[in-house]
């Protein structure tokens, strides 16, 4: 493995060659980097994604065999697990971000289901919003909505 340093942040780029600011973004590399997952783990599977779909696929998300795809190349998968207990320990230690075109609109359907509010909905200025959920078992769900939402 590889690194470099950015002579400007110190910051190093593991196994690319390359500095965090000077790579082209791309995903060209010779990986590809092509999406992101996240897989979360839960005592009840069938529970936790029915709650995903109700949440999130009347805001474009859409479930395929295992997965809801929230986005280009952007995943959130579940799994069944007995290692782990039924709610989350540390909800803030990973956190799932979620952009949104319309946060207002997200944040009156979500309201239908009662959701649970950790951040409401914030005007945090130059054209962004943010806020934070808590899933049923504890994990903490941003939305976002920036100045350039598509």
């Amino acid at each position: 493995m590889t690194a470099s340093t950015d002579d400007s942040s110190g910051t190093t780029s593991p196994g690319t060659g390359t500095s965090p600011g000077t790579g082209t973004g791309t995903g060209t590399g010779t990986g590809g980097i092509t999406g992101l997952g996240i897989v979360l783990g839960s005592t009840d599977s069938a529970a936790l994604i029915a709650w995903y779909r109700a949440a999130l696929e009347p805001l474009g998300a859409r479930w395929a065999e295992h997965f809801l795809i929230v986005g280009p190349g952007a995943i959130i998968g579940f799994d069944e697990r007995d290692d782990v207990a039924d709610e989350a320990a540390e909800p803030g230690r990973q956190l799932i971000n979620l952009t949104v075109r319309d946060i207002r609109a997200a944040e009156k359907h979500l309201n239908t289901l009662g959701v649970t509010w950790v951040r409401p909905v914030e005007d945090t200025g130059n054209g962004w919003f943010f806020s934070t959920i808590v899933d049923p078992v504890g994990n903490y769900l941003q939305l976002l909505q920036g100045p350039g939402t598509p």
